[in-house]
């Protein structure tokens, strides 16, 4: 799929008609403006389900406003929690269920979107969010859903699946539908501005996370891998520009589009290790998710590279953006491109090991153990074992070269 200039108003379908989703992007600056006449379509009963972040920055009230004037009755669950859980998704389902909601529209980072979406699945199937942990459990109809983004990264609004933390175990429970998928993504630009530059490089990072697993895992394939392209060109080429010129538009654009490809290569072919190891790192530390997936990435590449199919995806990325000449063999491509992801890494300013992040050595067997129960463990395209998974923890480690490290199997 090719857009237009990033200044021009792009909308339509995201998903090529062989990818069996009647998504439609509504891509560029100023395109908040048609959030009404959108949700109109599909109601007139609106749950805008938020932050209070993005109510602080002005951005809920211009979108009530819209609304409103399209003849929309709205009520707005505004306690989105970074890292959702079961308990607050029943939250923003009481709200729905009282409000009479008819239409959601999930608004602000990927935390409000997959609230929006974890709401969807219990308003209108019932029971807990546990009982959809898994891909397609949800037996009725939901109600249409709406994804509007203000941070570039998570590609959410791309995707079917909610991620909901369990209160009581902390796992993530990655829960999938197509019913669940939005009608309509919004990708205005102009959103991302007020993000502080620390959520710009997190969600930016995550991103290119996104984009090189997604273009690898088990289950890729020609759609994954179209998608997992063009996020990764996107986003090579303009998020350093972000983080150094934050006010560059265009440079925002080309990232918040980017961050989407990834969500929908995401969705045809999942994760890998990288975000196996970054959840416990989250769950035990607190770890903001993009700095934990960044610190994993460049291990988990170096070790899924071993492959030889997988080494020259790898390399054709790297060719492709122009890191290294079409020429250049494999490896040498390779390190290029993780070369550059340390240098966006470095760039955006994340600590370099665990041990900036409060973790020990002790800590090992008990996060490889964590990072093996993981969902996206099982895609990722060299099996990797929680032995493995200690290895690639202790090479986080300043000073420690994977190799050194042996566990013994009774430890993980």
């Amino acid at each position: 799929m090719c857009f237009e200039p990033l200044s021009s108003l792009v909308k339509e379908p995201f998903f090529s008609s062989k990818e069996d989703s009647d998504l439609q992007v509504i891509f560029g600056s100023g395109s908040i403006a048609s959030i009404g006449d959108e949700a109109k379509v599909f109601g007139q009963k609106v749950l805008l389900v938020t932050d209070k972040g993005i109510v602080a920055a002005g951005h809920v009230d211009r979108a009530l406003a819209l609304l409103h004037d399209a003849g929309l009755e709205v009520a707005v669950f505004d306690e989105s929690i970074e890292n959702p859980t079961s308990s607050s998704i029943d939250s923003c389902k009481n709200i729905a269920q009282d409000f009479g909601a008819d239409l959601l529209i999930g608004f602000g980072g990927g935390s409000s979107m997959d609230t929006a979406k974890g709401c969807n699945f219990v308003l209108t199937n019932g029971g807990e969010m546990k009982d959809y942990w898994g891909v397609g459990k949800a037996t009725k109809d939901m109600l249409p859903f709406i994804a509007v983004p203000t941070t570039a990264g998570t590609g959410s609004e791309c995707q079917s699946f909610a991620l909901i933390a369990d209160d009581s175990t902390h796992m993530k429970m990655a829960c999938g539908d197509r019913k669940a998928l939005a009608k309509v993504a919004l990708l205005d630009p102009e959103l991302t501005i007020s993000q502080p530059p620390s959520v710009t490089s997190s969600t930016g990072i995550d991103a290119i996370a996104h984009a090189l697993e997604a273009a690898v895992t088990v289950k890729r394939n020609e759609f994954s891998s179209r998608h997992s392209r063009m996020a990764f060109t996107l986003l090579t080429d303009n998020l350093q520009k972000v983080l150094l010129e934050p006010d560059d538009l265009d440079a925002r654009g080309a990232v918040l589009l980017g961050a989407s490809h990834a969500g929908a290569a995401i969705e045809q072919s999942m994760l890998g290790a990288a975000h196996s190891m970054a959840n416990p790192l989250t769950a035990n530390r607190g770890v903001v998710h993009g700095q934990a997936v960044g610190l994993c990435l460049p291990a988990v590449i170096r070790f899924n590279s071993k492959l030889s199919d997988v080494l020259e995806i790898y390399a054709e990325l790297s060719r492709g953006v122009g890191f290294v000449g079409r020429d250049v063999d494999a490896e040498t491509a390779l390190n290029r491109l993780i070369t550059v992801i340390e240098e966006l890494l470095a760039l955006a300013g994340f600590p370099k090991n665990l041990e900036q992040h409060g973790f020990t050595f002790d800590d090992i067997p008990h996060l490889a153990k964590e990072a093996s129960e993981q969902w996206t463990a099982g895609f990722n395209p060299r099996p990797v074992s929680g032995q493995d998974f200690a290895k690639l923890y202790a090479s986080l480690f300043a000073g420690t070269a994977c190799a050194e490290i042996a566990f013994e199997p009774s430890s993980l």
